[in-house]
């Protein structure tokens, strides 16, 4: 046993210090990057942000709204080659614009052999698709590293993300030995996420940002900081804190373009409130719908929540861009690029007046 006792932050522990900027308009903020992933050799550019594949948000409903933003869609590993064929059929009939569609669109896959095959298929048959995103929630596994390679192997010029991850060490060993370009950062951080109360393990999202970033980045490798963003400002944070991409599940869900009915609940004070379900994939719900039943040997790792009703998926995200545009006007960063040299973070107790919060 060993005790690490450096401090560990989360982004509720910080805030970022304001400096003089030059800028006098957020529309002067370029939210764009523009990569060259390290071992695919491929080129992307768009708004580093992602729609996490859980069934409830990576769809194809989703990818199309924030297609139109430059912002990419990690689609769930359910999804089939007949799924997909189907869903550009329909866009094809709509004289909607596919590629640009697939360029915003990552294909999700597990580790097991009907995994694979799963991915070959919808790879091999659908031109123009760009990234592949191979996801467990334990990414500390060797078999995860030697699906990577095979995978690799399989299509070596595809971008490829891998994870999740909390630690420099592995980060580095998914992109030296792995043949990974974008590693996925976070254990147990995100809102539907029971790993930490269940398994006791964990690290704090914006210390494993940190230093996954400093690793990742010292073998021309990247990050995804995926999980724990309650706001615009944890997004801010998270980026600040070298993330090269942020994936979020919970704040694109409950939105017209989100699958499931509005449910409708009557309060105690006789108000009518609106929601729609939102589960994690390691949720006693997700195991029951997509393999028929939670295994005996697993315990639930997931939760199963009302979120409140949101409208149009397109509010949130002008919302989420909007505060990190400025951000970066409050700290004279005028490319997202630039938003971890431009930041300076405090250590804080508390970060909001609730006075009057009801």
């Amino acid at each position: 046993m060993k005790i690490d006792n450096r401090p560990n932050l989360d982004f509720k522990n910080v805030l970022i210090k304001p400096q003089r900027t030059t800028i006098t308009s957020r529309s002067e903020v370029n939210l764009c990057r523009k990569f060259t992933f390290p071992n695919s050799q491929s080129e992307w550019e768009g708004v580093p942000i992602m729609a996490a594949n859980m069934d409830t948000t990576g769809t194809f409903s989703v990818c199309k709204v924030l297609a139109t933003y430059k912002i990419l869609t990690c689609l769930h590993k359910f999804y089939t080659l007949n799924d997909y064929q189907m869903f550009f059929c329909q866009e094809k009939n709509k004289d909607n614009d596919i590629e640009n569609i697939k360029n915003y669109m990552v294909v999700s896959t597990g580790i097991g052999e009907k995994d694979f095959i799963n991915l070959c298929s919808i790879m091999d048959n659908i031109s123009g698709l760009k990234w592949i995103c191979i996801d467990v929630a334990n990414g500390y596994m060797q078999k995860m590293i030697s699906f990577c390679k095979k995978v690799r192997e399989r299509y070596p010029k595809l971008i490829i993300i891998a994870g999740n991850v909390a630690t420099s060490e592995m980060t580095q060993e998914y992109i030296i030995n792995g043949g990974v370009d974008v590693v996925k950062v976070g254990i147990g951080p995100g809102s539907a996420c029971l790993t930490r109360l269940k398994t006791g393990v964990g690290v704090p999202q914006l210390s494993a940002i940190i230093d996954c970033a400093d690793a990742a980045h010292g073998c021309g490798g990247f990050i995804i900081g995926d999980g724990g963003i309650t706001s615009p400002g944890d997004m801010a944070k998270a980026f600040g804190g070298g993330a090269d991409f942020v994936m979020c599940g919970g704040i694109f869900s409950g939105h017209d373009e989100n699958p499931g009915e509005v449910v409708e609940k009557l309060t105690q004070n006789g108000e009518t409130k609106k929601f729609k379900y939102f589960y994690g994939m390691s949720s006693e719900h997700a195991m029951k719908k997509h393999y028929g039943q939670m295994a005996k040997y697993r315990s639930s790792e997931g939760r199963f929540i009302k979120v409140p009703y949101r409208g149009s998926l397109g509010d949130t995200v002008e919302d989420y861009l909007g505060g990190l545009r400025s951000t970066c006007a409050y700290v004279n960063a005028y490319k997202i690029k630039h938003l971890p040299k431009c930041t300076t973070f405090l250590l804080v107790t508390q970060q909001l007046n609730t006075h009057l919060v009801e």
